[in-house]
């Protein structure tokens, strides 16, 4: 203590003679002599303070540690360096904390644990929270007078000590007092994100409530909810939770909504409904839950009137869809029906290829224009193949139709219901003719055209069971799966417990095709999808167990897993009980089975430990014929496409492995591709896809044919449909290749432009479970072209009708009539945690709605005129007269 006390004394005598004795430090003396006239005296000053602390007389140390206070506030320094009284007090900080031990109890000790607190900022050693340990002796004075900077050390420190403590298990009630403190002064401060960090931190986000107001809810909130995705289960539920709270407090009741789906907590979208008593938001509440193509019924509680009621249930029912489309497709004006040759446009490819293709009337080819048709006049209710007007006598409709063979026409009597897609009563006056038709195929086109038709519309009527309830127990198998498929598509997600008593006994039944009790399990998976009912896994589970080896080795036994994955899509840890079940099916379906429930389980989470896991699987070199790796692969891009980071880490690793992986692995690839970037043609995915469609192996070729169409559904992109041009004219000899090919084309042209597969929405925050089944089941039959998609079980295409939603933004009024209003479009800019006022677009045009939305863009609206009741302007968005609004003259 003396001599350290002596060498900070000499050094004080010396300062004025710039030629320091004692000290060896030549470098010192130079810094001595850089000094400025004022930083000198600066510093002599300080170290008169100094020496003056450790003076006997209380009056003096006052004195001293008030002026070191008001030198250490007041200065200011550039961004860059040490503030100048922290700097020259730097070599005096080991005196000052040794005499501070030094000294009893007192104002004045802790008035020096206040600024030794302060230097400790620039001073103390790594990990030893000084810092926070003099701040916690020191006096309860205002934090923030001593500069951000000081509270965002503490802040850090905090975090650690409070981790420390929780292991140790030691009280934590004065740092939860500082804490207080911090959050207020950052949450004054703007500085939102920071208080959100440390309460994350202290696991204590409830304190949060107390502090958000008007003007700092929102930021406070969507850092919350962009952080959620970045955080552990069961933390991102909790943030979310919070941010919920504080939406409902502030009364932004639709962004409340969306997080309520987001958990998919029915009681929260009650909660909504119950704390609003506009009758106008509540109808864009039901917007927002029929976009989501969730099943929800209105109660008396959350709408006591009874007309309204009535009137809202029709909004989430979803039955004004089919005039919203078609309103935005008069605006655009693309109502004129296009043919299958519009898409092909052979007239640019050199003569062999379309010499080649277009004279032969193959049923192959048919089959393809048939899909293609329907993908491309999707929801337009009329086309220049189904619906042309017959002639009393020919009936030119029945002809395209028997232009098909067997299993062909059954996807072409249903191409019809995809036409009039989402049109209920024109839907099924017009499917009527085909059920007195005496061709099985035709009948179970019919079917499933019916379950198309009513595919995201819900109808209290329940036409599409009275239809087909019927027919499920029929002899012929392709009627059955008609009708099964059909049933799975028009209910899916409802959860309707009169088919499941219809479905359930087939799985059992020994007798039944294996195709059929594929089908039955997709369709009860789709109906169910997300809800872990324990009555629909039990039956596919012994189904699983019943069957015998040889056919769980087919390609459609593939689907069974599926099905029983698709029960808990998206519910994380809920699968465990069922994946143990897994693993005592027989071998050669055991793996396949728990890489999907895996996959289904944790798709759309982002969940980083599952992706490593999966991963895994897919490093090993398999010698046996396993299927494992395939629905692994599609896994990685299931669980990776919640947010763009991790998607992008994905894509990275599906190009490793397209170069060490096996051929199985290969396959795969470009589907999983297709997934991560469906509707959304990133140009490194789609030149990977471009150099796969060329590959060797038929089965990468195909896959990366499909996939091309997937990342370009519905955006019409002219370099995709470029590339599949040419590919037609490349493999316009090799038949199946051909037909991928045309399916990839009609998907590029989806409704001609109109419609998009991606299961995301509002702004990619929301998830919407029903399209990702679809999508996946598509996918998985994909797994096996050859058998599946090029068999006879091509209508699995059909599955697709999930995920297609319009690309729109239409604004209606208040009596939900058609509203023309300006908006901007333009790239979403990502502000969370921003400074200020940032632009939320860029790039933007303006144009007056119905507009097209595209992967990545966002709407804002151009005028003051009216106030839009859903803060993300997309699908059916009201608009309310804004009461403030004065025209400028």
């Amino acid at each position: 203590m003396a001599p350290e006390k002596n060498s900070s004394g000499t050094s004080r005598e010396e300062a004025p003679v710039k030629v320091p004795a004692k000290d060896p430090k030549k470098k010192e003396e130079k810094k001595d002599e850089d000094l400025s006239e004022e930083d000198l005296a600066l510093k002599q000053q300080l170290e008169l303070y100094v020496e003056r602390v450790q003076d006997p007389d209380p009056g003096l140390q006052k004195v001293a540690l008030e002026s070191m206070r008001q030198e250490i506030r007041t200065s200011t320094s550039s961004m860059t360096s040490v503030p100048k009284p922290l700097k020259f007090l730097r070599p005096h900080y080991g005196t000052l904390k040794a005499y501070y031990e030094t000294m009893e109890d007192s104002d004045l000790k802790r008035y020096l644990a206040d600024i030794l607190s302060v230097l400790a900022l620039t001073m103390s050693a790594e990990g030893e929270r000084e810092s926070l340990k003099y701040r916690l002796l020191g006096s309860e004075g205002d934090i923030g007078s001593w500069g951000h900077e000081y509270v965002r050390n503490l802040a850090g420190e905090i975090a650690q000590e409070y981790t420390k403590r929780q292991s140790e298990e030691a009280p934590i009630k004065d740092l939860m007092e500082l804490v207080k403190q911090i959050v207020a002064f950052h949450m004054k401060h703007n500085a939102e994100p920071e208080a959100v960090d440390l309460l994350m931190e202290v696991e204590d986000l409830d304190m949060l409530l107390k502090h958000v107001d008007g003007t700092n809810f929102k930021r406070t909130c969507l850092y919350l909810t962009s952080a959620a995705r970045y955080l552990p289960g069961p933390d991102d539920g909790l943030v979310l939770d919070i941010a919920y709270k504080i939406y409902l407090k502030f009364e932004e009741y639709a962004i409340a909504l969306q997080i309520a789906l987001f958990l998919d907590k029915t009681q929260k979208v009650k909660e909504v409904f119950m704390s609003c008593s506009d009758l106008l938001r509540k109808k864009q509440f039901c917007y927002i839950l029929a976009r989501h193509g969730i099943t929800f019924e209105l109660d008396g509680d959350m709408v006591p009137d009874g007309d309204e009621k009535e009137a809202l249930q029709e909004i989430v029912n979803n039955t004004n869809l089919s005039d919203g489309y078609l309103t935005l497709a008069r605006d655009i004006e693309v109502m004129e029906p296009k043919s299958p040759e519009d898409i092909y446009k052979a007239h640019l490819l050199d003569g062999r290829a379309s010499a080649g293709g277009g004279s032969v009337d193959s049923a192959r080819q048919n089959l393809a224009a048939t899909f293609v048709n329907a993908f491309v006049n999707a929801g337009f209710g009329q086309d220049k193949l189904m619906t042309v007007q017959s002639d009393s006598s020919s009936g030119s409709s029945g002809n395209w139709l028997f232009k098909n063979k067997e299993h062909g026409k059954a996807s072409a009597a249903a191409s019809l219901g995809m036409i009039l897609l989402w049109d209920v009563d024109t839907g099924l006056a017009q499917l009527d003719k085909y059920f007195h038709s005496n061709d099985n195929h035709v009948i179970a086109g019919a079917l499933l055209g019916v379950g198309i038709v009513n595919c995201n519309i819900k109808n209290d009527c329940d036409p599409a069971l009275a239809l087909l309830g019927d027919y499920i127990d029929k002899e012929d198998a392709s009627i059955r799966i008609g009708a099964i498929m059909g049933l799975g598509l028009a209910y899916a997600g409802s959860q309707n417990e009169q088919i499941r008593a219809k479905l359930s006994p087939i799985l059992n039944d020994a007798k039944a095709p294996l195709d059929v009790i594929a089908f039955t399990a997709i369709s009860l998976g789709l109906i169910y999808v997300g809800s872990c009912n324990e009555e629909v896994a039990q039956s596919i589970i012994f189904t699983l167990m019943d069957r015998s080896e040889s056919e769980l080795g087919e390609p459609l036994a593939r689907l069974l897993p599926l099905g029983l994955g698709l029960l808990y899509l998206g519910k994380q840890e809920n699968v465990e009980v069922t994946a143990e079940v897994a693993k005592t099916f027989n071998e050669k379906i055991r793996k396949h089975c728990e890489m999907t429930l895996i996959s289904c389980a944790y798709a759309g989470t982002g969940n980083v430990l599952k992706v490593q896991n999966l991963l895994g699987h897919c490093a090993q070199h398999l010698e046996k014929g396993e299927t494992h790796q395939a629905p692994a692969i599609l896994g990685i891009a299931m669980v990776a496409m919640a947010e763009e980071l991790g998607l992008e880490m994905a894509i990275r690793s599906l190009e490793h492995l397209l170069q060490y992986g096996e051929q199985n692995i290969r396959r795969a690839v470009p589907l999983a591709l297709g997934l991560l970037c469906i509707a959304n043609p990133k140009v490194n995915v789609m030149d990977t896809l471009s150099r796969l469609s060329h590959d060797t192996d038929s089965e990468v070729a195909m896959a990366a044919v499909i996939s091309l169409g997937l990342i370009g559904s519905g955006t019409n992109n002219a370099r995709i449909a470029g590339m599949l041009r040419n590919l037609s004219s490349y493999y316009y000899k090799d038949a199946s290749l051909l037909f991928c090919v045309r399916i990839a084309q009609g998907l590029v042209h989806l409704g001609k432009g109109l419609l998009t597969l991606n299961p995301y929405h509002s702004e990619r925050f929301l998830l919407s479970p029903t399209a990702l089944a679809g999508i996946i089941t598509m996918l998985h039959a994909c797994l096996d072209m050859k058998a599946i998609i090029l068999g006879k079980y091509h209508y699995v295409l059909y599955f697709l009708v999930l995920a297609m939603q319009p690309r729109m933004l239409l604004t209606v009024d208040e009596n939900l009539k058609t509203l023309s209003v300006p908006v901007r479009v333009g790239q979403a800019v990502d502000v969370v945690g921003q400074a200020g006022r940032p632009k939320t677009i860029t790039g933007f045009q303006t144009h007056s709605t119905p507009v097209l939305l595209a992967a990545g863009d966002r709407a804002e609206l151009a005028t003051e005129k009216y106030i839009p009741l859903s803060p993300i302007l997309e699908g059916f968005v009201i608009l309310k007269e804004n009461p403030d609004y004065r025209e400028d003259h």
